[in-house]
């Protein structure tokens, strides 16, 4: 792979004045991202899309796709881009399955990623019974037999760990599969809602946006 040399702080403005960084390649020194998603579907992020569709017919990023997307703006966005995301990255663990979103997923085309596929340790996912005990009769723990769960739901996962016996057990998943019994035993796990962050609130909308510094006219007529 060759280094590119390229200016580190070019960016685009968008149409709303926000701008957005155009990678830094010369600071990753990589001819090319593997995939490049939009965090969450707040403010213009059509406009970013347009951004992100361009570094891909440039084949500056090898996949595009989003993140956080609820099915409704998902759909909206894959029926309205030239390049539709090849990506939807969005909280699944055994505490939160989101079956629908994924049955939206599959019809778009869109590749399902978990992040949080442990649940960021909560619900004592590590020692779950249902998790241990199915993971008992392949030799592996609670967390490797929720993320092989994911896994045999056609969902990639996004873990991350410091300790490198855990970042090695993470990898440890491809020698089992679970059975359909299995499968069901996991399903009384799922909670139907979200419990690390519900992007479906009003509230976290603008928790985001305000991070960004953008902020609604008149914001205060806004009661939540």
């Amino acid at each position: 792979m060759q280094e590119r040399k390229e200016n580190s702080k070019q960016s685009l403005t968008l149409r709303n004045g926000v701008s957005m960084p155009l990678l830094g390649f010369g600071v990753l020194q990589l001819d090319y991202i593997d995939l490049y998603l939009i965090h969450q579907p707040y403010s213009d992020y059509y406009g970013a899309w347009r951004t992100l569709e361009k570094l891909y017919k440039d084949g500056k990023v090898r996949a595009i796709g989003v993140s956080n997307f609820s099915p409704e703006r998902l759909t909206d966005l894959c029926l309205n881009s030239e390049v539709p995301p090849m990506v939807n990255q969005v909280e699944l663990h055994p505490f939160y399955h989101q079956d629908d979103a994924l049955r939206i997923m599959k019809e778009l085309g869109v590749q399902p990623q978990a992040w949080a596929p442990l649940c960021e340790g909560l619900k004592n996912i590590f020692s779950n019974k249902i998790l241990e005990k199915t993971g008992m009769k392949y030799g592996k723990t609670a967390a490797q037999t929720a993320l092989r769960w994911n896994i045999d739901r056609g969902v990639s996962v996004v873990t991350r760990s410091s300790v490198p016996e855990h970042m090695g057990e993470d990898q440890d998943i491809w020698d089992f599969s679970l059975t359909e019994a299995e499968l069901s035993a996991i399903d009384q796990l799922d909670l139907g809602y979200s419990e690390i962050l519900d992007y479906g609130n009003p509230c976290i909308a603008r928790m985001f946006l305000k991070k960004r510094g953008i902020q609604e006219e008149k914001d205060d007529r806004v009661i939540l």
